[in-house]
């Protein structure tokens, strides 16, 4: 099952949804782990050390920085962008349905665009 993070940018209700679809989902908020205001790198990189997806709705600075990762031999466990106008049960269900069908490593390096198409 994919652990995932949620940046703090994320629409709560996703996060909400996902926990009372899923209760024992592995998600945390990037705020409940003291990185509150962190700037992207530095996400990313507690992303990759603790293993686990970012989901984000930052779509303008994020994926640089989230190639750059492996371009200089560093680990990204991968990013789901978010459309910040998506209906939000939508996404739920999009993410729920990765959680479920994804294997551990994946999304390695990858950035994937939510909803799904």
């Amino acid at each position: 099952m994919l652990r995932l993070c949620a940046d703090e940018n994320l629409n709560n209700n996703i996060v909400r949804g996902l926990l009372r679809r899923k209760p024992n989902l592995d998600i945390v908020r990037i705020q409940d782990v003291g990185l509150s205001g962190a700037d992207d790198p530095t996400v990313l990189e507690w992303a990759a050390r603790e293993e686990r997806v970012l989901l984000t709705h930052d779509v303008t600075t994020i994926t640089r920085y989230a190639y750059e990762r492996p371009e200089g031999g560093e680990t990204m466990p991968g990013v789901f962008e978010v459309n910040s106008s998506a209906p939000i049960g939508q996404v739920i269900e999009d993410i729920l349905l990765l959680v479920e069908l994804s294997f551990e490593g994946e999304w390695e390096g990858q950035i994937g665009y939510l909803p799904l198409k």
